[in-house]
């Protein structure tokens, strides 16, 4: 990873993409993957892809999907006295919520309020989480008249402000990692491949889509519009390396140990073995979970699409999902580039992930 790449994951770890409201990112990595790949599109609803086309007819697709979306909050209700009431946009926590700054993105730019958290001295509810409509939101206005001159309305989305941060040299933290680290990896694996000269025998499409945090929905209507023959997709999970976790409830997965691989129905064998194969033959390290169900990303859109796609779902082990201070291992960054684009180098022309009898 070179400072040039560790620039532009700062910038796109700064920049605000709640659910719904990706744009700023997107355009960031869409300028990025320009010279890294054959064309970059957008669609509609923000959905972003850079084609790496492969040469010869009959070409087959695999489909590299991230997601662009974070968690965040929206403004349901301005009161008289100018403070206001949130909704969470996707998977926001509560319990985590109070005394924390957040950015709003207004009409007329940013503005930056606190979460009020009335101190413990004067507060009765004996240490009880608050109810989401319990939350507020202080501006340092007096009026709702005040917080309109500001640019804000009822809709406006706003993020909390805390930034990306090395902590002991290799942990990175930061809002928003989930899942802005793996559309990361995504430019850099098409960085690899530039670089060392790879020409995969299939067209790859690298995917960076919206609105995962509310029901994996621009994962569904890329996949649909591409129509691939087989899909990895690149999410977080669960670190269970922390104090109180029990890892026969929840997995064993620690940081610094490598990506995880997902086994699961909506993923799919056969591209999971040549996964492993491949993290064996390069000697890279990876993790394994299962998933009874659904896995909860965008995998479960991927798969049931048109006719069923053959999919797999690697994930970056991270602590504190959710939080202003998810935390995750550069190692595992690296090493997950190296897994993906030693997958890559794997396929061929007449591959075929589906089941025969």
């Amino acid at each position: 990873m070179n400072d040039d790449s560790l620039d532009f994951l700062t910038e796109i770890l700064e920049t605000p993409s709640p659910t719904g409201h990706e744009m700023d990112a997107q355009r960031l990595w869409a300028a990025q993957m320009k010279d890294l790949t054959d064309a970059v599109k957008c669609d509609a609803y923000g959905n972003t892809w850079a084609t790496l086309k492969a040469k010869g007819k009959d070409v087959k697709t695999l489909l590299l999907d991230a997601h662009a979306d974070e968690i965040g909050f929206s403004i349901r209700y301005i009161t008289d006295d100018g403070y206001l009431r949130v909704e969470r946009l996707g998977g926001s926590d509560v319990a985590i919520a109070r005394g924390r700054r957040i950015r709003f993105m207004g009409a007329e730019g940013e503005v930056i309020g606190v979460t009020g958290n009335t101190a413990i001295h004067i507060r009765d509810d004996d240490g009880k989480n608050p109810k989401l409509w319990e939350l507020y939101v202080d501006l340092g206005a007096s009026t709702r008249e005040e917080v309109e001159e500001l640019g804000l309305r009822i809709g406006h989305v706003g993020v909390y402000c805390d930034g990306p941060m090395l902590m002991n040299g290799k942990r990175l933290v930061c809002r928003a990692l989930d899942d802005r680290l793996c559309g990361f990896i995504l430019t850099e694996v098409a960085r690899k491949l530039k670089e060392d000269k790879i020409k995969p025998a299939w067209n790859i499409v690298f995917g960076n889509t919206v609105q995962e945090e509310v029901g994996c929905i621009g994962a569904q209507m890329l996949t649909h519009r591409i129509n691939p023959d087989a899909a990895i997709c690149l999410d977080v999970t669960h670190a269970t390396d922390s104090p109180g976790l029990d890892k026969g409830r929840y997995g064993d997965v620690k940081l610094g140990k490598g990506a995880c691989l997902c086994h699961g129905p909506a993923c799919h064998p056969k591209i999971n073995a040549r996964i492993e194969l491949a993290a064996h033959k390069d000697n890279i390290p990876l993790q394994h979970e299962t998933s009874g169900r659904t896995t909860g990303t965008n995998a479960d859109s991927i798969f049931r699409s048109h006719n069923g796609v053959p999919c797999a779902n690697i994930s970056m082990p991270l602590r504190y999902m959710h939080s202003p201070v998810e935390t995750a291992d550069l190692d595992d960054v690296d090493t997950t580039i190296d897994l993906i684009v030693a997958f890559i180098k794997t396929l061929k022309k007449d591959d075929d992930f589906g089941h025969s009898l």
